[in-house]
């Protein structure tokens, strides 16, 4: 009976994340109510329309993000019904057996590496739900798979080096005010800081995936949360066990399956920007006249109206679809069986796009409200006149903080380096140490701040709440804090 009690009591100490972010969002609408009255008019206080409506708001911002996630349930849902995916997991981890433990580091690398290039982050959410069962296959848990995601793209975001959602905007935003950028310092100090923290986040998770491998009970899940994992990426794992073939139907399936996932990450890094032979190469069939305007248009602006390279999430939203319907083609599935396989597998999706929409909701709340803009405008007066060794640690924490209000990268940047930049040149400090200051800082935010559509909706998928995940967490994002913060005091005081 007391053991009953105590579960119970367990499971009510674990609030939803719809939970988690309506609270956050009442905590908001209540800070801009207090601050207002002090703000001068720069922050106007939030009225209860303006909590009531912040969710549906919330949706219509991040419809794109929405929209794409419902397709990425139809997409998977065809590839479970042609069987493929299951079987093509248990083969994989049959290939693997004995050293499963090397999909860790290896994936890890390859996300990190997404991050640090072109900040690889709401794209990662369709690769919870396969690595969840991936790793469940293995004789890990959900976390292992989820950790893999978010730690991997999340350190090379932290990190980054050319990302143009981070430091192409910090550096366009600190151009626009007269500042000059040497982006190979940029380069530098990204590429230590996303080795570091991807070195020891790899080393975290394989170690706790050891763990969990030798003893199941030593799992961080609770019951309900493995119950869940079970029930949705259960029969995946249950495969491994029996002996399986694919058929080849399910390796044209499989195919597919990894050539959508390749053009929709090829799609979203700027490859005009960085080489212009690779991109021709990828958008293949353009022809283009002597000023560089297409005369003919290749594969990708036929299909998404844009070629490859500049896409977003309507364009990825589309190659979905059109990946799934020719899945279920290959996959031999009858045209009712296609539609109603998509509709069932879309409807999976709709609680991770109500957690998305919620978590946007919290942002446009602050936003309207001129919340943020405040909170930045203190935090830069604040730090003037400080020493490099007690500037850069605080600028880190002013960012820390801000992050939790602007979870946007780009968004951030826009807003902030038009203000610290400046603040950093008139204290004697390099604007390029004050670029990677802002990477770093929001970049850990984004490890486990609940007001990231991506996070929330990604451990959504894996099945995984979001206090767990914290907990689970925790002591890495407080290390990795640490860590970044020394390495760029270090760095505000030598350059």
């Amino acid at each position: 009976m007391r053991a009953m009690t105590e579960t119970a009591k367990k499971k009510r100490g674990m609030p939803s994340s719809f939970t988690i972010l309506l609270a956050l969002l009442a905590i908001v609408a209540v800070v801009t109510v207090i601050v207002s009255g002090t703000s001068g008019g720069a922050v106007t206080a939030a009225r209860l329309s303006d909590f009531c409506t912040a969710p549906v708001k919330g949706f219509a911002d991040a419809l794109p993000v929405c929209l794409f996630v419902m397709i990425l349930g139809g997409f998977l849902g065809m590839m479970t019904e042609t069987g493929a995916l299951d079987n093509g997991i248990a083969v994989l981890v049959q290939k693997l057996k004995g050293n499963e433990i090397m999909l860790i580091p290896v994936l890890m690398f390859i996300f990190s590496l997404g991050g640090t290039t072109y900040g690889m982050c709401e794209e990662t959410v369709p690769f919870y739900a396969l690595l969840a069962a991936t790793m469940m296959a293995a004789g890990f848990d959900p976390m292992v798979g989820a950790a893999t995601v978010l730690l991997g793209a999340g350190c090379g975001c932290l990190g980054s080096t050319v990302n143009p959602f981070a430091v192409g905007a910090a550096v366009d935003a600190l151009t626009g005010v007269g500042i000059e950028v040497n982006q190979s310092i940029i380069i530098g100090l990204g590429a230590v800081l996303w080795i570091v923290t991807t070195v020891m986040s790899i080393l975290f998770v394989m170690s706790y995936a050891k763990k969990v491998k030798a003893d199941k009970g030593s799992t961080i899940l609770s019951m309900q949360e493995l119950k869940d994992a079970e029930e949705a990426h259960g029969k995946a794992a249950s495969e491994v066990h029996k002996e399986v073939k694919l058929t080849g139907r399910q390796k044209g399936v499989l195919i597919a399956f990894a050539f959508t996932f390749v053009v929709m990450i090829v799609g979203f890094i700027p490859l005009a920007d960085l080489n212009e032979g690779v991109a021709n190469f990828f958008d293949a069939g353009a022809v283009y006249d002597a000023d560089g305007n297409a005369i003919v248009q290749g594969w990708s602006a036929l299909i998404t109206g844009l070629p490859i390279g500049q896409w977003y999430f309507d364009e990825a939203s589309t190659w979905f679809f059109l990946m799934a319907v020719l899945i279920g083609i290959i996959g031999g599935l009858s045209e009712k069986q296609i539609v109603n396989t998509f509709i069932t597998g879309a409807a999976d999706m709709m609680s991770v796009v109500l957690v998305i929409a919620l978590a946007r909701g919290i942002s446009v709340l602050m936003a309207s409200t001129g919340l943020d803009v405040y909170v930045l405008d203190a935090a830069a007066n604040a730090l003037a006149g400080l020493s490099g060794v007690i500037f850069a640690p605080m600028s880190f924490l002013v960012y820390f903080g801000l992050s939790f209000l602007i979870p946007s990268t780009s968004g951030m940047a826009t807003v902030s380096m038009p203000i610290m930049g400046p603040l950093a040149v008139k204290l004697g400090f390099s604007p390029e140490v004050m670029v990677m200051i802002f990477s770093a800082a929001i970049g850990v935010v984004n490890l486990f701040t609940p007001t990231s559509g991506a996070i929330m909706g990604g451990l959504a998928l894996a099945k995984i709440e979001w206090t767990t995940w914290l907990k689970f967490a925790l002591k890495l994002i407080v290390a990795l804090s640490v860590v970044c913060a020394i390495i760029l005091t270090i760095a505000c005081v030598m350059i």
